[in-house]
């Protein structure tokens, strides 16, 4: 006959599909009843009406029926109370002497971050952000973003997920996520189309909390990416996070490129490290004859990798313009983006993380 703790054994491999850890660790399964060939169980939820709910309870369905002469499964959903609740974020967030410093801020972290920057809006930078974001998760890392553009967030948009939230547990927030990559925006906490007109220093304390009130769970990078030009919360953002490295988005214009050089020359004063320069739109490629024009000038990126001493990775093509900001991965553009995914492995060592997994 199967026992408790064989159910148990079976199902630690169903995850909650939002914090992606095992729900036997995490507590949410209780009275377990076994009667010959029949399993009955609970498995309680942090939140009454989750949307996931029937993909846990499939999980654990199919998990339970592979036990030997178990015929019929009975999975009731039910919600934690505030104990439970209480107990659930505590172990998402670890121990308490260890809560200090969110663990994205730990000096000691092994996390990459890659600030994404440009020196004007316009550019396509949110674009690159996502697209890249896409691209590294698709090598196998483990990806986040940060949409620091707190003024002019426009990453949940190009991800297609404006009508989501993040599920809120307590104080614990939970990243919403697509294509394996976790993000946070200020989109998700402001009401539809209203204007954010805080000052410097309650944008910089949001921040602060995208990085330790957020659950990201392990992440191998995440990548922020920032207002255009040299303010205050690209400022916070090289102060809190000294060993940030910098990718510079720009357009084949010489007026971007010139205040392109002036953003990137203010991550090299703060001693990070500019990895390299991104021309976006920086031609049109006609796909009948596969002609290249260059309807914006040619060379801003090579002018601003030689003004910042670096490379220009990448010159991503025009797309037309009913096409989605989120590249299919059979279309032109996306190629260039797993191309410049692979350079930036290279050029930050995460290629050797993922050749170590």
């Amino acid at each position: 006959m199967v026992t408790n703790e064989q159910v148990l054994e079976a199902l630690r491999d169903v995850e909650d599909p939002e914090v992606h850890k095992s729900i036997v660790e995490l507590e949410m399964v209780r009275d377990i009843q076994i009667q010959e060939s029949h399993i009955s169980l609970e498995v309680v939820l942090t939140i009454s009406g989750c949307p996931l709910r029937t993909t846990i309870e499939e999980a654990v369905t199919e998990k339970l029926l592979a036990l030997p002469g178990i015929k019929t499964v009975d999975v009731k959903i039910g919600n934690m109370n505030d104990e439970e609740r209480a107990r659930f974020t505590a172990k998402l967030r670890g121990k308490p002497e260890n809560r200090s410093v969110p663990p994205l801020l730990d000096p000691n972290t092994e996390t990459l971050f890659l600030a994404i920057a440009s020196g004007k809006g316009g550019v396509g930078k949110s674009t690159v952000s996502a697209n890249l974001a896409r691209a590294l998760a698709r090598e196998g890392l483990r990806v986040g973003i940060i949409d620091a553009d707190i003024y002019g967030f426009s990453v949940p948009g190009i991800f297609g997920v404006k009508e989501r939230r993040p599920t809120i547990i307590d104080d614990l927030i939970i990243p919403v996520e697509v294509d394996n990559v976790k993000i946070i925006s200020m989109h998700f906490f402001v009401p539809e189309n209203s204007p954010v007109v805080w000052r410097g220093p309650m944008l910089g304390k949001m921040l602060r909390n995208f990085f330790g009130e957020v659950h990201w769970g392990d992440l191998d990078v995440v990548l922020l990416d920032l207002p255009p030009g040299t303010g205050d919360i690209a400022l916070d953002i090289h102060q809190l996070l000294p060993k940030s490295k910098e990718l510079i988005v720009t357009t084949p214009q010489v007026d971007a490129a010139e205040v392109a050089i002036r953003a990137g020359l203010m991550g090299l004063r703060t001693n990070h490290e500019v990895i390299g320069v991104v021309e976006n739109m920086a031609y049109f490629e006609c796909p009948h004859s596969n002609e290249k024009t260059y309807l914006f000038g040619r060379g801003g990126g090579e002018r601003v990798a030689n003004g910042l001493r670096t490379q220009l990775l990448s010159q991503i093509p025009m797309a037309t313009l009913e096409g989605s900001p989120l590249f299919s991965t059979d279309s032109p553009q996306w190629k260039v983006f797993v191309e410049l995914a692979q350079q930036v492995m290279e050029r930050t060592g995460l290629n050797k993380l993922v050749a170590a997994k």
